[in-house]
């Protein structure tokens, strides 16, 4: 079900018991600000979840409220997941959903990563 982002953070959303460990995960790289992951309903041969540890719903607070460590940090981990996943020499899509309209599922920021076979058009027209 679509969340709305702008509700404060919901510590006991599936993220967050993930990041502190009650939640197993097939993790493909951790750093001090990002853990990245393999997605339990993979839609595309490489998909891969990329969240920040921080407690940040959407792109609009982790941009307005993130440290400038964490943005970079976070970042880093989304390029370094790309390469580690080996989705680099052929291309890969990153998506983030915001919001209800976007079909946001988790109160928490995440980029798919996917790759790994062709992706077609960007959206359905």
């Amino acid at each position: 079900m679509p969340i709305d982002h702008k509700q404060p953070y919901d510590d006991s959303n599936i993220f967050a018991r993930i990041l502190r460990g009650e939640l197993p995960c097939k993790k493909v790289m951790e750093n001090e600000h990002a853990l990245a992951f393999h997605d339990i309903n993979p839609l595309a041969a490489v998909h891969v979840l990329v969240i920040p540890k921080g407690a940040y719903v959407s792109w609009e607070d982790f941009s307005a409220n993130a440290s400038e460590a964490e943005i970079a940090g976070f970042v880093r981990a989304v390029g370094e997941t790309a390469r580690i996943v080996g989705a680099e020499p052929q291309g890969y899509r990153l998506l983030a959903n915001t919001g209800k309209r976007a079909g946001q599922e988790v109160p928490h920021l995440h980029v798919h990563l996917f790759g790994g076979q062709p992706l077609g058009p960007m959206l359905a027209r």
